[in-house]
């Protein structure tokens, strides 16, 4: 990759899980809430709809919340913030690639506004993204009840793909976006509206 050039203040989006990371972060953390044991017992439930997402029957938005309902509906607003405080701060460092984190340091200093876009819950990417110095982070939001307990649903459509672009977009407010990275599908239409688009890890065909 080239050395960012872009003037100060320029907008740049970074996707999450396997741009920044090297692999999906929401089974780490599911683990890190429930355990070994419950989050296999939990899986295996729910088996039959994540054999439909891979035969591609399923997609993206649903059968997250099919294991979001499994694993975190039902509990507490303040312990599920806890514990996205807590896998931000303790166990995000071991799934980053490092030169993707060394990409966003340059563009940090170089005065760039930099926004996380992901379909990761934001429980632990938004006190991740803002403490690395991202100016906002778009993710997929747990939706809670009127007595703060979660549903397992989604607040909002999933982050993915075309509900990428249109957060951003919204954000940018007819502003342009100078680069973005992205490492799947549900990125491309991100990065189809940046000056440079960055693939990372794969062919953009993936």
């Amino acid at each position: 990759m080239s050395s960012p050039c872009a003037p100060r203040g320029s907008w740049i989006a970074f996707d999450f899980d396997g741009t920044l990371t090297r692999r999906d972060s929401l089974l780490p953390f599911l683990h890190m809430v429930l355990g070994g044991a419950r989050l296999a017992a939990a899986l295996a439930l729910e088996s039959p709809w994540l054999a439909a997402y891979a035969s591609g029957l399923l997609d993206n938005e649903r059968t997250k919340v099919h294991v979001l309902r499994r694993t975190l509906g039902g509990r507490r607003r303040e312990d599920l913030q806890d514990q996205g405080r807590r896998f931000a701060e303790d166990h995000v460092q071991a799934l980053l690639r490092p030169g993707s984190m060394q990409r966003l340091r340059h563009h940090l200093e170089a005065g760039h506004r930099c926004v996380l876009v992901t379909a990761s819950l934001t429980l632990y990417t938004r006190p991740w993204g803002l403490a690395q110095g991202f100016v906002e982070v778009l993710g997929s939001e747990l939706d809670f009840d009127a007595d703060g307990i979660a549903s397992g649903a989604l607040r909002g459509a999933n982050c993915y793909g075309p509900e990428k672009l249109r957060r951003l977009r919204a954000l940018l407010d007819g502003q342009a976006l100078a680069a973005a990275y992205g490492d799947s599908r549900g990125d491309r239409e991100m990065l189809s509206i940046a000056a440079q688009p960055h693939w990372i890890g794969r062919p953009h065909s993936g």
